[in-house]
């Protein structure tokens, strides 16, 4: 038991320190963008240069398209960017 105390408080600090390493996405956000679609516009925000993954739409028309199809341009057009 005491072992494992031991071993807790001497990985909680690392384990904390890792943590606060790690960027969360708020913190590597552009300024939304705005992309022209053929079913309407699509604001898209897009975060770091070199990486799409959590680029997704932020605002599309609801009736004529799903979140999936709309973070897909968003997706499209942070690789448009990339190259």
């Amino acid at each position: 038991m005491k072992t494992t105390l031991t071993k807790t408080l001497i990985l909680l600090p690392v384990l904390a320190s890792l943590t606060a390493c790690i960027p969360s996405p708020k913190d590597l956000e552009t300024t939304p963008v705005k992309v022209q679609t053929p079913k309407g516009v699509v604001t898209c925000q897009l975060y770091r240069q070199n990486r799409v993954d959590w680029d997704r739409a932020i605002d599309f028309p609801a009736t004529k398209m799903s979140v999936p199809e709309a973070d897909a341009y968003c997706r499209q057009e942070g690789q448009r960017r990339l190259k």
